[in-house]
């Protein structure tokens, strides 16, 4: 019993306090910025958001992130895993739908972008495709009065391809291009 009681408390030693310390020493070394929590500021300084954790933007001179379902609170991550049969699945679908096209009244329904509709996995993503963000500009540009080739231009400019070339697919961080539209003005 007490050798039990001893090889427990040695992992309670090495699993639970020294490998916790250990690693998050390295990543502060190694890699401060995401060791912290990947922070976005100002210009002033003053903290944002992160490049982890998506937010919701209301405001119709703004981009729209991905539909969540936990309305981006981190403390508690996941969504809804409805089938695409669930009633409540396709009536969130609908009224999500219907709103879209009343804030982007250029747009036909047939090119609305599926991940502008749809959760991610953790209802936390802060990306969404090109295609999610190109067909957001002729809103944009009115709200702010600025052309639509230098919104889409900023959109290009703040697409990130693939992760080492192959993995994922492009995306935006729309905390970030939002930023930048605050720039511009």
């Amino acid at each position: 019993m007490l050798k039990n009681f001893r090889f427990v408390m040695v992992l309670l030693i090495i699993c639970g306090m020294a490998y916790p310390i250990l690693m998050t020493g390295m990543a502060q070394l190694m890699m401060p910025a995401k060791a912290e929590g990947s922070l976005i500021k100002n210009n002033s300084g003053e903290l944002i958001g992160s490049e982890m954790i998506g937010q919701t933007f209301k405001d119709p001179g703004y981009f729209h992130g991905r539909v969540s379902s936990i309305e981006y609170n981190a403390a508690g991550s996941g969504t809804p895993n409805f089938a695409s049969s669930n009633e409540e699945f396709i009536n969130r679908t609908k009224k999500d739908i219907s709103k879209f096209l009343k804030e982007n009244p250029t747009i036909d329904k047939a090119e609305i972008p599926s991940d502008l509709m749809t959760n991610s996995g953790s209802g936390l993503d802060p990306n969404i495709t090109p295609n999610g963000a190109k067909v957001q500009v002729p809103r944009i540009a009115l709200k702010r009065g600025l052309s639509e080739k230098t919104v889409y231009l900023l959109v290009e400019k703040h697409t990130s391809s693939r992760s080492l070339g192959i993995f994922g697919e492009p995306r935006i961080n729309v905390l970030e291009l939002n930023m930048a539209l605050d720039e511009l003005k």
